[in-house]
């Protein structure tokens, strides 16, 4: 019987530590996002295949939901095309470098910080207006509250635009036989 005790306060302990860690994961995700990396040709094609694959289970999961939230697949769509755009200018401030190692991407830091702000806006609004909508139907207000899938969409959104421009960007850029960049220019 203490078993059972047991388990309900280990995943509300679960919930609480995920809480308490959310805001430095946040800030790690900052962090991250706005370090100069190397691009790597095969990762940037799995990337948009998968990301592909997630754009199709959003959708058709946003045109479930339309049963019950309203909007929610034309939210889902107007949040990809939304993220769409801010993807395709986040690339075209990005600065690119290409050395004998390979391609190297360095984001812009206010665009990432304006994508880390708005991921961390969803979240709190969700969390938000579950506690708002109390007990009974806090759980309800996670898919009730269609603004919350287009938000989801922008960020899907500007994950696919800039997966596949980095495709495009990559299969532009000549390999030399030993398999390094052969181009030395800086952005653009």
């Amino acid at each position: 019987m203490p078993l059972l005790l047991i388990i309900p306060l280990l995943v509300a302990g679960l919930f609480v530590l995920w809480v308490l860690l959310l805001p430095i994961s946040i800030v790690q995700r900052y962090r991250y996002g706005k370090a100069r990396r190397r691009v790597l040709p095969w990762a940037v094609r799995l990337n948009a295949w998968l990301l592909a694959m997630s754009v199709v289970a959003f959708v058709a999961s946003s045109w479930v939901a339309a049963n019950w939230v309203d909007r929610a697949l034309l939210d889902a769509v107007l949040g990809l095309g939304v993220g769409g755009v801010i993807g395709v200018v986040g690339l075209s401030l990005d600065r690119f470098e290409v050395t004998p190692q390979g391609l190297f991407r360095t984001p812009n830091q206010w665009l990432v910080l304006g994508v880390s702000l708005l991921l961390a806006a969803r979240i709190a609004l969700g969390l938000w207006l579950a506690w708002r909508d109390g007990p009974d139907t806090g759980m309800t207000a996670w898919a009730t509250h269609g603004g919350l899938i287009g938000v989801a969409g922008i960020l899907l959104g500007y994950a696919v635009a800039t997966s596949l421009g980095l495709r495009f960007r990559v299969a532009r850029i000549p390999m030399s036989d030993s398999g390094n960049m052969s181009e030395r220019s800086g952005t653009g």
